[in-house]
């Protein structure tokens, strides 16, 4: 640079009147200019920010030195804390000659301290705090963002949340929302969801695998209860300096879109419950966005309109967001036109893309004397290029920045330590141990089972039915079977008879076509006359008329 002019407009630039955190110094000629501080004014922290950079440039160590000057301030600060660096800020480290020669340079007036805060982990992956959101406070539409649906899916996914809205259904956790679509693919939930629309069975059945698969990853953890309330984020210690809180992310790579979209969660959420603030002298919050690349990687229209609003609204709520990146092309341009404060450490142009991001990065900066082109591919480490926001809302000058040095630990703060600042914090015991209450799965089983019960016994009314129906059959057939014997029987003994008499009467008519000999003898005149001359000679005998001789 080396033009005074420059050197005193950058400085009158950064001169602000407020409270403001300091950044670094202005760097001329390659060397610092310790009288010329680059600030940040408190105020257009809710302007929102962006510090971007290629790995290993020091973004890490800016967003350091950003948190501690916002807690000195007494503004609590939340970042994700990617690789553990950050848990440093909770412990004074020991100054080496080397520091303390860079910040003597600098003048940098460096004392070694560290600063409150509190560990958290998603769901308990880790050394802090669990937080965890029930899967009805995450919505469909960040959840969509997290299994990856395209919009036929999320929409289908939204009608599910009404149903169990409609339904008095809690979706608390996983298994809640794996049972609540399993029941609505069944035959009797089919029926109920289709008077709203209906779901195909294709769309469930994907939207089931992928949150198979996602609990198979471990995230069944991050969804229940205790739900983490976001106000907790707010709390100032007692000293007057704002917490700093750090969620760990170790294994952030296995699960990224779950993480960053759990952190768009944290913001929704104090969003919906913060009150309206206008615009403080001090914010309320300040929100770093690690990672931020990962929050919009295929993410859906209407998943970058939820953000966007979010980002545009919370403002207002008192709430400033730096977005933490490589390249400000990673973030959508609705929500890059927001961000008032911009920390660009070295890029590199080493591919074709790189050129363009290069290219597309100067463009978006104010004019200065400097070839931002060149000048952002030779920064060294711990250097950026700065631009913010000023008392008056106007974007201040490029400055060539060097990045101070954090007066808290540069590196992970001891397991034991930090284990003993978990053990102690009061949110471990409110927010430790997970609660499983009735909910969907509970309802929906019990009804299921309901239901089999209720089959079953109507299967066995219907065993009992058809078997007492096939007995009446069987009991039928031996009555028609008994019958139709009974009509033989009679029938042939009817015959039977008539064969009788008939013989009866042939025999009858033998005899009499046929006399007997006594018959015969007895019939004819000669017996006769014989029989009546005895009968007449036994009776003179008896009463003595008979002839005397």
């Amino acid at each position: 640079m080396n033009d005074s002019t420059q050197i005193e407009q950058i400085r009158t630039g950064y001169a602000f009147e407020s409270p403001s955190a300091t950044l670094g110094v202005l760097i001329d000629g390659g060397e610092p200019v310790s009288d010329a501080p680059i600030r940040i004014p408190l105020g257009m922290f809710n302007r929102h920010g962006l510090v971007a950079g290629a790995t290993g440039t020091g973004k890490t160590v800016t967003l350091q030195v950003l948190a501690e000057a916002l807690s000195r301030a007494g503004v609590p600060v939340f970042a994700a804390d990617i690789k553990g660096d950050l848990s440093g800020i909770a412990t004074a480290p020991q100054p080496g000659e080397k520091l303390l020669a860079r910040t003597q340079a600098q003048g940098q007036p460096w004392a070694a301290e560290s600063f409150p805060t509190e560990f958290f982990a998603l769901g308990g992956e880790g050394v802090g705090t669990p937080i965890r959101a029930t899967v009805s406070a995450f919505g469909p539409i960040l959840l969509a963002k997290v299994l990856g649906l395209n919009q036929v899916q999320e929409s289908s996914l939204g009608l599910v949340f009404h149903y169990a809205d409609r339904a008095g259904l809690a979706l608390l956790d996983l298994k809640d929302l794996v049972e609540l679509l399993r029941y609505l693919t069944s035959d009797d939930g089919r029926a109920e969801l289709k008077g709203i629309g209906g779901v195909s069975t294709a769309t469930a059945g994907v939207i089931l695998r992928s949150l198979v698969t996602l609990s198979d990853q471990g995230a069944d953890v991050f969804f229940g209860e205790p739900e983490f309330e976001p106000s907790e984020l707010l709390r100032v210690a007692p000293d007057g300096r704002g917490v700093v809180s750090l969620l760990e992310l170790p294994t952030l790579m296995s699960r990224p879109a779950l993480f960053s979209t759990f952190l768009m969660w944290l913001l929704a959420d104090l969003y919906s419950s913060l009150p309206e603030v206008g615009d403080q002298d001090l914010p309320k919050l300040v929100f770093f966005f690690d990672e931020a690349h990962l929050l919009f990687d295929g993410a859906s229209k209407a998943f970058v309109d939820s953000v966007t609003q979010t980002v545009r609204l919370i403002r207002s709520k008192g709430v400033g967001i730096f977005f933490v990146t490589q390249t400000p092309k990673d973030v959508p341009d609705d929500i890059l036109a927001q961000l008032g404060s911009r920390v660009q450490h070295q890029m590199r142009a080493h591919t074709p893309n790189d050129v363009k991001a290069l290219k597309a990065t100067v463009a978006t900066y104010p004019t200065s004397s400097y070839d931002l082109g060149a000048l952002l591919q030779q920064l060294g480490i711990g250097e950026a290029v700065v631009t913010v926001m000023s008392e008056r809302g106007a974007p201040t000058p490029v400055a060539w920045t060097r990045i101070w040095a954090p007066t808290s630990q540069m590196g992970p703060t001891p397991e034991p330590q930090l284990q003993a600042i978990v053990a102690a914090s009061p949110l471990k015991a409110r927010y430790g141990t997970p609660i499983d209450r009735e909910s969907a799965y509970e309802l929906l089983t019990e009804r299921l089972a309901e239901g089999a019960r209720k089959a079953e016994a109507e299967s066995a009314q219907k065993a009992d039915d058809e078997r007492t129906k096939e007995a009446a059959e069987a009991a039928a057939r031996q009555e028609k079977e008994f019958r139709r014997r009974q009509r033989e029987l009679e029938q042939e003994r009817a015959r039977i008879e008539k064969q009788q008499r008939a013989d009866e009467a042939a025999q009858r008519k033998w005899e009499k076509e046929n006399p007997t000999l006594v018959e015969q003898v007895t019939g004819s005149p000669v017996f006769k006359d014989l029989m009546r001359t005895a009968g007449r000679e036994i009776i003179r005998g008896i009463f003595g008329t008979g002839r005397r001789r």
